[in-house]
């Protein structure tokens, strides 16, 4: 199953890693030798200790009976795969998540696609189900489903989303889930709590294009920002590198259209999907 250079940050896998590696040296066993006695490569069992690859039920079930654990090693494999959809999230996601939770005031700005809370369950399928297995992509868009309710919970945080025109165009999936899409933005901005504006095509270079981020607010505690590149997340608590987005922010939406014409914008290029 999956490989990579970097090490996966879910439990469930670090969890594995360390109880192969405990096994392993506890038996007086060297990669190669465990690798040799269970027909695997050194490589791949120095990958499972590095947390670097998710093992498979047969290569836990192997591991289980070499060692005999009782099942310890299938026991955390179902877990892994019981949780799989975590590990794909970018480092520094799932702490954003929960503060995201707990924001009273949300900020962002999306150059290339609809943000996660505005996307409706058809847009998530095509980003999500992209290249991912069915259960792993229906895990995902469920978790993405239920966080989107804090929009519409009791005493909701207020929001102020901007995006780039592009967003709006990128054709992610057919036009139907296209017009659907945008129809959905369109009623989340009625919301009293949601605030959605555009910055359009015709706008020359403006620091939004760096890339997409957000800032939260709370009542009790600092500002953070998250943003992402590349598949990697990062968490921003400190002050003054917050505070940077923050002012960026302000200037971006001094480019983007009033809301009223952003939802001008949002329902011509709806219509142009048919």
């Amino acid at each position: 199953m999956g490989s990579r250079n970097e090490p996966y940050e879910a439990p469930a896998i670090q969890a594995f890693a360390s109880e192969l590696t405990a096994w392993r040296e506890m038996t007086g066993l060297s990669k190669t030798e465990l690798a040799e006695t269970l027909g695997y490569t050194p490589q791949w069992i120095g990958q499972v200790e590095a947390a670097k690859s998710i093992p498979s039920k047969e290569f836990a079930q192997n591991l289980d009976t070499h060692f005999t654990t009782n099942g310890v090693f299938e026991r955390q494999q179902k877990r892994i795969i019981e949780t799989r959809h975590k590990s794909i999230l970018p480092p520094g996601f799932t702490e954003y998540q929960e503060r995201e939770a707990e924001a009273n005031q949300i900020r962002g700005f999306d150059l290339m696609l609809i943000r996660g809370l505005l996307q409706t369950e058809s847009y998530m399928r095509a980003i999500v189900g992209h290249d991912q297995d069915p259960d792993t992509a229906e895990r995902l868009i469920s978790e993405r489903l239920k966080r989107q309710e804090i929009l519409t919970r009791e005493n909701p945080p207020h929001v102020w989303f901007t995006m780039d025109e592009a967003a709006l165009r990128r054709s992610i999936a057919g036009p139907d889930v296209m017009r659907e899409q945008l129809a959905h933005l369109l009623a989340m901005g009625e919301r009293h709590n949601v605030s959605i504006d555009i910055v359009p095509m015709d706008q020359r270079y403006y620091e939004g294009l760096t890339g997409s981020f957000t800032i939260l607010d709370f009542t009790n505690a600092p500002e953070v920002a998250y943003t992402e590149s590349a598949g990697q997340g990062v968490l921003i608590q400190d002050p003054r590198r917050v505070a940077t987005f923050a002012v960026m922010y302000n200037s971006l939406r001094g480019d983007a259209l009033r809301v009223e014409e952003s939802r001008a914008l949002i329902t011509s290029v709806m219509e142009e999907y048919g």
